[in-house]
């Protein structure tokens, strides 16, 4: 392998899910950390009824989360050496980072104790709430199909995505974004009953998740010598 082997896929994968890994397990023993301190140690995130409660650090929480989307996005930047197979990165990170976020929780704490928990997922704009498995389905997603799309772009191939593939991608990220946040109210007023969006998530998956396997099958009927229409 010789000099080819810090530029190859393979290294690149391992630098990216090791950064991803690390990150989330640090990210996992911050919050332990904090939640103690705060004397909430138990419940990771909340619904809450009083939502007052963690008012004073909301600043700080945001200015947090925009800060981890920098460093996602960094990686990314580093790793890719095209826009897009920097995006296909950063996707692995963000959703490496996010899976063992929540299985280090679960080491350090025992939380979350079920798949359906609620949790605060993000605060920009907005609170964004769902059920724990559904943010670590789409991690997973972020992860395989990010680390199929830098494969074929790091092995000089490519991947076709056309305006209207990145129509129905952009329209499947909203559905799912905004699934998150149809129950935000509620959630954060003590009311933990069932998710009622999670038809909105699903349709939304299956748009993007669509999009995505359209874009690296084109690109390899493409590779194939197959016609394609533009």
């Amino acid at each position: 392998m010789g000099d080819r082997w810090p530029n190859s896929f393979l290294a690149t994968a391992v630098a990216v899910l090791v950064f991803g890994i690390a990150m989330g397990y640090f990210e996992a023993a911050v919050v332990v950390y904090l939640r103690a301190a705060l004397g909430l140690a138990g419940l990771v995130v909340v619904p809450v009824a009083e939502p007052g409660e963690f008012d004073a650090y909301a600043g700080i929480e945001i200015a947090r989360e925009l800060a981890t989307l920098l460093m996602i996005a960094a990686v990314g930047w580093l790793a890719g050496r095209s826009w897009l197979e920097r995006l296909a990165w950063a996707a692995v990170v963000f959703g490496t980072w996010d899976i063992v976020y929540y299985a280090g929780l679960r080491l350090a704490i025992d939380w979350p104790p079920a798949l359906d928990t609620w949790d605060i997922l993000f605060l920009v704009p907005m609170t964004w709430v769902g059920p724990v498995w559904a943010p670590m389905a789409v991690s997973a997603a972020l992860v395989g199909f990010g680390l199929a799309a830098a494969s074929r772009l790091r092995a000089g191939r490519s991947i076709v995505i056309g305006l209207p593939g990145m129509i129905v991608a952009l329209a499947g990220g909203s559905l799912v974004i905004l699934s998150f946040l149809v129950d935000a109210e509620r959630v954060l007023s003590g009311d933990t009953s069932p998710w009622s969006a999670w038809p909105l998530f699903w349709l939304g998956m299956v748009l993007a998740g669509g999009a995505a396997v359209m874009a690296l099958w084109r690109g390899a009927r493409m590779a194939s010598g197959g016609a394609l229409d533009h």
